[in-house]
């Protein structure tokens, strides 16, 4: 009788987890298809990608793909390399992000969780990524300064504005893509930087995240994790667009290499004719020096080694608004 009434409770147990478990599920999928996404099957995204074989990006959580769906739309689909998530907790992380919506952010159409397989599907960006034209012509002075106000806009809402707030903790060229006007939208959000809004800082990280050039100091001195992360990770981005030199390697002075920020820092110093000497060649004079140099300030305060230094993204953004109003105004004037 004793083994029977434990097998009776074991039973009752298991439906009633099983029960609710199902409910759980039901309720994460009506809230990703009111959102408007779509679950697609491992085999639709492998039959889309021509079995995963145009790789058009790669980072730290996975490899991203070329793929065109049935309807013909253009596809970026995005395999990520561990499975280590139960559907449920993967479902409701990709649900939140979901529901993100801004211009300078990337759309997200669909997901594939489908035994070990988590995917995401994004739009497909026509210009690829900031890294692959950071040094080309094809980026003038107008453009760069557009996708630096772009980018700290994005920023500035994941940050500050929307429901749950999100660190990026990559912020790097490779993850800033540009449509086909140049305008950028940040993609690769991980899964795993959700914030929740009353906490002040975010130090759950069990490792260092992040690219090497892009990473605040907080990572290596295991100090709290804040926004402040991604702040220092979009100054060095700016800075790349102005100099055109790459955050991961070391000026060569001669005798001497220097890392990209002491490189710049000691220029300001000098402050004579500091801005002709840092700016990128590519651009062959084609801007306004005082606006190349308002941008630089700002990005050499969001490289400041001490987090507290650092300003916001929404000041950023205020910032260059504020530079696009007087040189529009200044514009008008002369006409």
């Amino acid at each position: 009788m004793g083994v029977l009434e434990i097998l009776c409770l074991f039973l009752l147990w298991f439906f009633f987890v099983r029960k609710k478990q199902q409910s759980s599920d039901t309720r994460v999928y009506n809230n990703l298809c009111l959102i408007g996404f779509r679950k697609f099957s491992y085999s639709e995204l492998k039959k889309a990608t021509k079995s995963f074989s145009q790789e058009i990006g790669k980072g730290a959580g996975g490899i991203v793909y070329k793929g065109v769906l049935l309807d013909q739309r253009v596809v970026a689909v995005k395999r990520l390399k561990e499975a280590n998530q139960g559907e449920e907790e993967f479902l409701a992380e990709v649900s939140s992000i979901g529901k993100l919506n801004h211009m300078n952010l990337i759309e997200m159409w669909g997901y594939c969780a489908e035994g070990k397989h988590r995917m995401l599907v994004y739009e497909f960006m026509d210009n690829g990524s900031l890294a692959e034209h950071i040094k080309s012509n094809k980026l003038d002075w107008g453009k760069r300064f557009d996708i630096a106000l772009g980018t700290a806009k994005g920023l500035a809402y994941i940050h500050e504005e929307c429901l749950e707030w999100i660190l990026h903790c990559d912020v790097k060229p490779q993850n800033i893509l540009l449509d086909s006007n140049y305008q950028p939208k940040i993609s690769d959000f991980g899964l795993s930087k959700l914030r929740n809004r009353k906490d002040s800082k975010f130090s759950s990280f069990s490792k260092i995240r992040g690219t090497r050039g892009y990473m605040a100091p907080e990572w290596i001195l295991n100090h709290s994790i804040t926004s402040k992360v991604d702040v220092y990770s979009y100054g060095m981005v700016v800075l790349e667009m102005i100099t055109g030199r790459s955050a991961t390697k070391d000026v060569d002075m001669g005798n001497d290499k220097l890392g990209l920020v002491i490189w710049l820092r000691e220029k300001r110093y000098k402050r004579i004719s500091w801005i002709n000497e840092i700016m990128d060649p590519t651009l062959d004079g084609g801007c306004d020096e005082s606006e190349v140099e308002a941008l630089a300030e700002v990005a050499m305060q969001c490289v400041e080694e001490e987090k507290d230094k650092r300003p916001t993204m929404s000041h950023v953004v205020e910032v260059l608004q504020k530079i696009c109003r007087e040189n529009d105004d200044q514009e008008s004037a002369r006409s």
